[in-house]
């Protein structure tokens, strides 16, 4: 009727529809520091994280193995596998006990096909990661050693998202820092200290990021 203002569509739920009990999936609890797959392992499941944080590494032909990113709740990994890739191109380690969905590659390519609502979350996400590949691309090419772990600090405190200030809820070494900012432990060591003296960062039983820290990844 004319006039009438019309009731606001509902978001998507995608925790919810994951969760249901129409998708075929298994629950597993993860430990922290339980390797969830690894390189060359057959390729048959997509995983979504519904809480902890997982890191994703690969290893080279001469056993050095370097950080590559790292996905916490609400993140998806081991998409390669829709894609025709028959092996883990690299391997994925929990960072602190994690909850994972398990969907076969199977029933997950059929429900993309049939639950259009999931299919437009997912794309979303995908154009999403591949823009963050090419933004941390550019990032090891072009910026400083300081720039880059000050872009991960907030990458992983999950910057601009919706929510209060951001803490780092998951316990990140000083080295795995440096094997994602591609630098050594002392540099890490040394930037850290200088984010706390200028106040972007705090140390309260864990890492607070502050919002002054993006200054660091704006300046020219």
């Amino acid at each position: 009727m004319w006039g009438m203002a019309r009731k606001p569509k509902r978001a998507f739920d995608l925790q919810r529809f994951l969760s249901s009990a129409g998708v075929a999936r298994k629950v597993v609890e993860v430990r922290r520091n339980e390797r969830i797959f690894s390189q060359g392992d057959p390729a048959t499941t997509v995983l979504y994280v519904q809480e902890g944080a997982v890191r994703l590494s690969v290893i080279s032909a001469a056993g050095k193995e370097a950080v590559v990113g790292m996905v916490g709740a609400g993140d998806f990994f081991g998409e390669g596998c829709l894609a025709g890739q028959p092996l883990r191109m690299g391997s994925a380690t929990a960072l602190v006990p994690t909850r994972l969905l398990v969907i076969e590659k199977k029933k997950m390519g059929r429900m993309l096909h049939e639950q259009p609502e999931l299919a437009d979350r997912f794309i979303s996400y995908m154009l999403s990661r591949n823009i963050r590949i090419e933004e941390d691309l550019i990032d090891q090419l072009f910026n400083s050693s300081e720039k880059r772990l000050a872009r991960a600090l907030l990458l992983l405190a999950r910057y601009g998202m919706a929510g209060p200030p951001r803490r780092l809820r998951v316990k990140v070494s000083q080295e795995i820092l440096a094997e994602m900012v591609g630098t050594t432990r002392p540099r890490v060591n040394y930037f850290m200290n200088k984010f706390r003296k200028l106040g972007f960062i705090q140390y309260n039983g864990g890492i607070q990021i502050n919002e002054g820290l993006l200054s660091v990844v704006l300046h020219e």
